[in-house]
């Protein structure tokens, strides 16, 4: 800790900012408190290991790759091995989990494809679950102090956050951002410091849900400072609310309801039965905890995509996209935006990713897939749409010839006069006539900033003698924008109820201090959840679309966000559970049981 320093600024700007007087607003305080928080190091361990195919023909390259970022493994390639970016390819279309790991490129990339070209025939290379520990990054050990004033009221005065991470020897980039801190709640002084400790440990890398970190360490912190001023901890939260960006020069959000998932969530879970008093809730010798905290997200803010769409004459379309499904449900979401913006029926478009020929899309990351390639999917398609009615109303042959454009509309692969309806034609037939597919394509447009937030909470069962913490309830509410899919939204809401529970129980990279290696780099080890860990997690969302981003239908990024706010109501729960604040993550077994001894 006393080689920490700031680095210069990265991917989030600068790593210390300061708004107002954080000094004399703790000194104007009635309440303050001074904590510290630590989590350790932790690894993706994505069902598939990463994994890469490498073939050369001519002096041109195919890479089969487990990738979330195609399009930058491809530039990373050419420029390593000095090939044209055009002779260049790369496909990856199916991944069985993306993290973070698989967007950069990592050295086994590199060297399956130098290998292919000195050999001259494929080689494919595939990490060990061991490899995977020491090849591809993690998110990195950390330490936080939060120093946190406010008024009886409950309004906040200032907050100090400052968070040192783990880098290495070669790189300092921080992945774990201090948005929640600096976006979240309305606190006219502020200082939000990230530092860094350079080690001789691999570099840590993008891991899902980078704003976890600060946000556990905030979202705890608020949670002790509520039993400091004896308030409900959702009623701390709302007196601090904010509907502006304080981190924008308080410019509006294009829309936050988070107002409305405190008050959702809260009814869902049942939060007005809970007795406040640590310790109060048993069941027997099972002491029961329930905890809440605020998830937030930054989302957008990326370069965006592009996307082709093809009409066939059988009434069809195709439409592509250098994206990834990376278990979030990209061809099934894309595919319902196409045939929407198309009007065609859902079973007659194919959405098609995964090769970085089709039209260039972001890193499948920062939650952006949704609003940049959703975006870019609605762009090319109503252009598209637009191409077919001016088709249309221009062919004789059409019983629509003639009418205006802006008096059609096309639904279930018809297309019609909105006055006199019995006027139609079939999408079919149109282009059958036509002679030749209509096309189009849309460059990449840069996504807007946007911001998902939610309620989360959490009802955890401890037996205090053996130690053992079951987490038995979870209740997420979510302002996300506009919902596409339910089913998909509510299955990575799920997923982010999973990393929280390793996150904050289990999920612990060891690493021997003498020598530097990582001792349990496996799954018997390296303790991720199971189902029998996990039970039935309940997602609701307010499914409003954000005016910011018409784009992309009003729909925001939000696979990272639950997460962020899931954890430290797991934490907050504990200690409600047990009246011991655990500030060492993960809450192992031993934790739980000498707290039981030190009371």
């Amino acid at each position: 800790m006393d080689e920490a320093y700031v680095p210069e600024p990265g991917l989030k700007g600068p790593n210390d900012i300061t708004r107002g007087d954080p000094g004399a607003g703790l000194a104007q305080a009635d309440v303050r408190i001074d904590v510290s928080y630590t989590t350790p190091m932790h690894h993706h361990n994505a069902l598939e290991p990463s994994a890469t195919t490498a073939v050369w023909d001519d002096g041109k390259l195919t890479v089969y790759e487990t990738a979330q970022g195609i399009n930058a493994t491809k530039a990373t390639l050419a420029e390593a091995l000095e090939v044209p970016p055009a002779d260049v390819r790369v496909i990856s279309r199916f991944l069985g989990g993306g993290f973070g790991a698989k967007g950069p490129v990592w050295p086994h990339t590199l060297i399956t494809a130098a290998i292919a070209r000195e050999l001259g025939r494929p080689v494919k290379l595939v990490l060990s679950r061991a490899h995977t520990y020491t090849s591809h990054g993690h998110r990195p050990e950390t330490h936080q102090r939060l120093r946190i004033g406010a008024k009886r009221d409950g309004t906040l005065t200032a907050i100090e956050h400052v968070t040192t991470s783990q880098v290495s020897r070669t790189e300092d980039l921080l992945f774990n951002t201090s948005e929640p801190t600096r976006m979240l709640y309305a606190c006219p002084n502020l200082r939000v410091t990230q530092r860094a400790v350079q080690l001789d440990l691999p570099a840590p890398s993008m891991m899902r849900s980078p704003e976890v970190v600060a946000s556990h360490g905030l979202e705890t912190a608020l949670d002790e400072l509520s039993y400091e001023l004896g308030m409900d901890p959702i009623e701390l939260r709302l007196r601090n609310y904010t509907a502006d960006n304080p981190d924008a020069d308080g410019a509006p959000f294009g829309s936050k309801h988070l107002k409305e998932c405190y008050r959702r969530g809260a009814d869902a879970f049942g939060w007005n039965k809970r007795d406040p008093r640590p310790r109060s809730m048993r069941d027997g010798d099972t002491l029961i905890g329930w905890g809440m905290a605020t998830a937030a997200h930054t989302a957008g803010g990326r370069p965006g995509a592009g996307a082709r769409v093809v009409i066939s004459a059988e009434g069809k379309a195709t439409v592509q996209v250098a994206t990834h499904d990376i278990g979030t449900g990209t061809y099934t979401v894309m595919s319902q935006v196409a045939a929407q913006s198309l009007g065609l029926d859902l079973a007659h478009v194919r959405f098609e990713l995964g090769d970085s020929n089709y039209p260039f899309a972001f890193v499948s990351a920062a939650s952006a897939t949704v609003p940049g390639v959703g975006a870019a999917v609605n762009r090319a398609c109503t252009a598209a749409r637009r191409t077919l009615i001016d088709i249309t109303v221009a062919d004789p042959r059409s019983p629509l010839h003639g009418i205006p454009a802006d008096r059609v509309t096309v639904e279930d692969g018809t297309l019609y006069d909105t006055d006199r309806r019995a006027r139609r034609d079939t999408v079919r037939a149109v282009v059958a006539r036509h002679g030749e597919p209509v096309e189009a394509t849309t460059e990449p447009v840069f996504i807007p900033p946007g911001y998902s937030t939610g309620a989360c909470f959490a009802e955890v069962r401890i037996d205090p003698g053996l130690g053992q913490v079951r987490v038995t309830r979870m209740h997420g509410f979510f302002d996300a924008g506009r919902v596409f899919n339910r089913r998909t939204l509510r299955s990575q809401g799920i997923g982010g109820a999973v990393w929280a529970v390793g996150f904050t129980l289990s999920e612990h990279t060891l690493v021997d201090r003498r020598l530097g290696r990582i001792v349990n780099p496996n799954l018997s080890g390296y303790l991720v959840p199971v189902n029998a860990d996990i039970p039935e997690v309940h997602m609701g969302f307010v499914d409003k679309p954000d005016p910011a981003n018409p784009d992309s239908l009003g729909a925001r990024g939000f696979g990272e966000t639950p997460m962020t706010g899931m954890t430290a109501a797991i934490g907050n729960a504990v200690y409600h559970a047990t009246g011991r604040r655990i500030r060492d993550l993960p809450i192992t077994q031993d934790k739980i049981i000498e707290a039981a001894e030190d009371q």
